[in-house]
């Protein structure tokens, strides 16, 4: 009996030994990131830009994969169903933290189900009408829309994400009736108010901004707590009139839950170099972007209150997932 525990407490001892050393030889194959939303977003931006540097960083492929389907529950599903090895990642937004409340009904739960490993950026949304919609400012498009209930709408990437719960925030906060147009992905919904067959939409500073500035859209505020650095003309929802008002679209890296805590940490560690590097923070900011600094620990706890936040608002607006 003696002898069993001495083997047991020596096992344990080479295990503690060696985890670190297999932290540092993970990834020994390519890394699938699923991104669970339509091209040429701001995820699949984004998690493009990650994974050419991680790739850079340690030695294998991280390829990305774009899976969208039911409000991004498809594709991140899919990782919560795969191995926890740390060979299939999913790259996420807020989108997911709003559909905890929102889709209760899904195959999976956030933090029951996936690892947080680590945020990556947050950008501001900004608030653009096609020009023919008569308002030059917030205040007036307040005005229109309390004068004719439900008469103006607004395109968003699709029920739940960021485009959609931002425009929630904003009828509920101001007060207003404007009707929710969704799309399957961001990229339709942009060419509609473009185009001007919708009237307004919530989209990611770091893609609308050019527009903006060539007067295809126009600018009514940015949703963040400051100006924006790409948009600094353009006032933020809270000074232009709606007290209170935030709203951003952020990233984040997660895992399937039972992920060992030293590929997460080393996925962690990766991840964070490649946020604080200066030439990074240099190119993100002609964007509109802001990385995120947190360990997997705070990212969690950072996950859980943003559930928090959106579960608020999915009550109060009565948003639905099919609207």
């Amino acid at each position: 009996m003696k002898r069993r525990a001495l083997k047991i407490v020596a096992c344990i001892a080479v295990a503690l030994v060696a985890a670190p050393a297999w932290a540092q030889e993970y990834p020994t194959r390519p890394v699938k990131i699923i991104v669970p939303f339509a091209a040429g977003g701001p995820a699949d931006v984004y998690a493009r830009f990650l994974a050419q540097r991680l790739q850079e960083a340690m030695g294998q492929p991280f390829v990305v994969e774009d899976r969208p389907g039911a409000g991004s529950v498809t594709g991140t599903d899919a990782v919560a169903k795969s191995l926890p090895d740390g060979y299939t990642l999913l790259l996420m937004s807020n989108a997911q933290t709003v559909n905890e409340s929102l889709i209760p009904n899904k195959p999976y739960a956030l933090l029951r189900d996936f690892a947080p490993v680590s945020p990556i950026n947050y950008s501001d949304l900004v608030l653009v009408v096609h020009p023919s919609v008569a308002a030059n400012s917030l205040a007036d498009l307040i005005r229109i829309a309390k004068a004719s209930p439900g008469k103006l709408n607004y395109a968003s990437s699709g029920p739940g994400t960021p485009y959609h719960m931002a425009g929630e925030l904003f009828k509920v906060m101001a007060g207003v009736d404007i009707v929710h147009i969704p799309y399957k992905g961001s990229s339709g919904a942009r060419t509609d108010v473009l185009g001007g067959q919708v009237d307004m939409m919530f989209d990611a500073v770091t893609t609308m901004n050019e527009y903006a500035k060539a007067g295809k859209v126009r600018p009514l505020a940015t949703t963040g707590k400051l100006r924006s650095s790409v948009l600094p003309n353009v006032p933020t929802m809270a000074a232009a009139g709606v007290a209170g008002y935030e709203a951003v679209i952020w990233l984040g890296v997660m895992a399937p839950k039972a992920t060992p805590a030293p590929i997460v940490n080393r996925l962690n560690s990766e991840v964070q170099k490649i946020v604080a590097r200066h030439d990074v923070r240099d190119e993100w900011a002609k964007q509109g972007a802001v990385g995120m600094f947190m360990t997997p620990e705070e990212f969690s706890r950072y996950v859980a209150d943003d559930i928090v936040k959106w579960e608020r608002i999915v009550k109060i607006s009565g948003a639905k997932p099919d609207q």
